[in-house]
Order: C-alpha cells, then structure tokens, then sequence
C-alpha cells in the first residue's frame, strides 16, 4: 500500500478536472497519449522509488523530470 502513496495520478493531483481528464482521454488522442506516457513515466518512477526495478539516481531524475513535463502539457491542455 505503501506505493500508491507516491503515486500521482492525473485526476487525483486536478480533481477539479476529473470530468475533462475523462472527456480528454475519449475525445482527444494527443491528450490521450499524453495521458497514457504520463501513467507509464509514473508507474517506472514508482518501481524505481521502491526498488522494485533498479536504476540509476540519473535515470530516475530523468524520469521524474519527464513526468512534471508531462504533467505540464497535460494540465495546460485541460486548461485550454
């Protein structure tokens, strides 16, 4: 359980914009890739967090920056 606290789906971190974030995921396929890239950039930076999978310092602050850059094209198409 542990895990899902560093967890940091999209609709938690903008529950204001649960309802776009679904519309978005259905009716936009940039947002959509997008959204899927962002939950996979989560979940490895969540493996490598906990030691699930080994990696590098390196490749996990490049995961994370990864993710917040994500996150912030994401939120700006929510924005729109």
């Amino acid at each position: 359980m542990g895990q899902d606290l560093d967890n940091h789906p999209l609709a938690h971190d903008f529950p204001e914009f649960k309802d776009k974030i679904r519309e978005l995921k259905a009716s936009n396929t940039h947002f959509a890739r997008l959204h899927r890239d962002y939950e996979e950039v989560d979940k490895a930076v969540i493996r490598l967090e906990t030691g699930v999978e080994h990696g590098s310092d390196a490749e996990l602050e490049t995961k994370k920056k990864l993710r917040v850059v994500l996150k912030d094209e994401l939120y700006a198409l929510l924005k729109a």
